[in-house]
């Protein structure tokens, strides 16, 4: 602890302009790698891998997203776990993986460590996941989907007009397009779920 001594000596015969400034600098140094070391855990828990990582996940929605559109495709555009079930926008990013860190203790108490147990709690899960899209409009989706870009010549008679009114009246898209990525529970889809937004 000699520094300690040390450095506590020096600080008494500093100018208050001089402490003022290192304390300023000691500041800005520690918030310097606290942020980086955040932004780098962020994009860290952002990737496929980290996703992966749990047999939950790998041995069930992963192994279900395996050859879908969003997997392959005749553009090579490839969607990860973190496009759809993370927000891009900082706040909501932030406040998203705040949620996902309770949802750990699920992985810790073994909630959902058998593929009887997912299924079981399939349902519940995916309610959460469409209520979460639905009230911020399906974002995640719409940060790759534009209606302003889609080729309408191109959709059927149906889409079209289905896509039309979707766009006419704000509606989300998971309230039509869901279970495209992950089988679909049994129960009532998203667009039973009467959502306050």
């Amino acid at each position: 602890m000699g520094w300690w001594a040390n450095l506590r000596q020096r600080c008494r015969t500093c100018s208050r302009v001089t402490l003022g400034a290192g304390v300023i600098l000691g500041t800005l140094a520690i918030a310097f790698v606290m942020l980086t070391a955040g932004a780098y855990g962020l994009a860290w828990t952002n990737t496929e891998e980290f996703c992966i990582g749990c047999h939950e996940m790998r041995d069930n929605v992963y192994a279900e997203f395996k050859g879908t559109i969003h997997d392959k495709n005749r553009s090579g555009v490839r969607a990860i776990c973190a496009n759809c079930h993370v927000p891009h926008e900082p706040v909501a990013l932030v406040l998203r993986k705040m949620a996902a860190s309770f949802e750990v203790w699920g992985h810790i108490t073994g909630k959902i460590d058998t593929k009887e147990k997912f299924e079981k709690h399939r349902y519940e899960m995916a309610v959460k996941e469409w209520t979460r899209m639905k009230k911020n409009g399906s974002q995640e989706c719409r940060n790759c989907h534009h209606f302003d870009a889609m080729e309408a010549e191109k959709q059927t008679e149906k889409a079209r007009a289905r896509h039309a009114k979707a766009q006419a009246q704000g509606t989300a898209c998971i309230d039509c397009h869901f279970g495209i990525a992950h089988k679909e529970p049994d129960g009532p889809g998203p667009q039973e779920l009467k959502i306050a937004k």
